[in-house]
């Protein structure tokens, strides 16, 4: 069965469909701007039925006829079955919908978006299937600006890709204040798929700054989830948090500090050092003299 997180990354182009274009980029996106969801379901035209994961119908005008279909496969780990299946999306949707016809790849793993973009050969004189990849690569580091809060799913979709690069905290951040403007519902799943894709060191930053009300993302699904994420416990994650914290602020921690909140396992401690570390100007502020 597909995973929660296949299931979100699909639901942030059903959400945002002009995303498969601004990334994959088959055409200009500034050519078809009206979109809307197809049947996904493909049994018509094949012995057994098969489902992609999303279709997406673009045109020019609102229920014009369809001139781009876009097939969108999330694939989270290396499937040699599942390649095989995406000739027979590509071929079915083009029949159905007589029009040219896209397979979009999203992976968030490089290794996996270097698998998924190997060209698939039918073994037919020149016919090759060569899917658009949107990995690592293609997906742009979210910055916290304007054009990033006018697009939450791109900005989610970066915290998930880059969430354990050097950039995870930043993207972390760009995410959680795009998706404040959106519905409760979406803005808490949306979240949970963010503090899921971000490392350990920036999931406890972020759970930080939002319970000491520096940060300005402060719904309440987002407190309660930081009290579950300190019921479960992330000491070490805690511990390189408040050496991130105080890198980022430019305080200098001496060898012998830094040792001490590695081996530390004190979670309440550790919350504390945090808390304060936020907001420090020396080691002082955080340990004491």
């Amino acid at each position: 069965m597909p995973s929660a997180k296949h299931e979100v990354l699909l639901e942030l182009f059903r959400r945002r469909p002009a995303l498969a274009l601004e990334l994959a980029r088959p055409v200009s996106p500034d050519r078809l701007t009206f979109a809307q969801i197809s049947d996904s379901t493909l049994g018509d035209l094949v012995p057994t039925e098969r489902k992609a994961d999303l279709v997406l119908l673009f045109s020019r005008t609102p229920g014009g006829a369809p001139e781009l279909a876009v097939v969108v496969e999330v694939q989270l780990a290396v499937d040699a079955e599942k390649r095989r299946s995406w000739w027979w999306y590509v071929v079915a949707v083009h029949t159905r919908h007589a029009c040219d016809t896209v397979l979009v790849v999203v992976a968030p793993s490089a290794s996996v978006a270097t698998w998924a973009a190997r060209p698939i050969a039918l073994g037919h004189p020149g016919a090759s299937l060569a899917p658009v990849v949107i990995g690592p690569d293609v997906v742009p580091v979210a910055q916290h600006d304007a054009g990033i809060a006018a697009s939450p799913e791109l900005a989610v979709l970066s915290a998930v890709v880059h969430g354990h690069s050097v950039d995870a905290e930043a993207v972390g951040r760009a995410a959680l204040a795009a998706v404040r403007s959106l519905d409760a519902e979406r803005a808490a799943l949306y979240t949970d798929l963010i503090f899921a894709s971000v490392s350990a060191e920036a999931r406890v930053i972020l759970e930080e700054l939002m319970a000491s009300g520096t940060y300005e993302y402060q719904s309440d699904f987002a407190l309660r989830y930081v009290a579950k994420g300190r019921e479960e416990g992330r000491e070490e994650g805690r511990a390189l948090a408040v050496l991130r914290v105080l890198a980022v602020r430019g305080v200098e921690v001496p060898g012998a500090i830094r040792e001490r909140v590695l081996a530390c396992r004190d979670a309440s401690l550790l919350d504390e050092w945090l808390t304060r570390a936020v907001s420090a100007v020396t080691t002082s502020d955080v340990f004491g003299a």
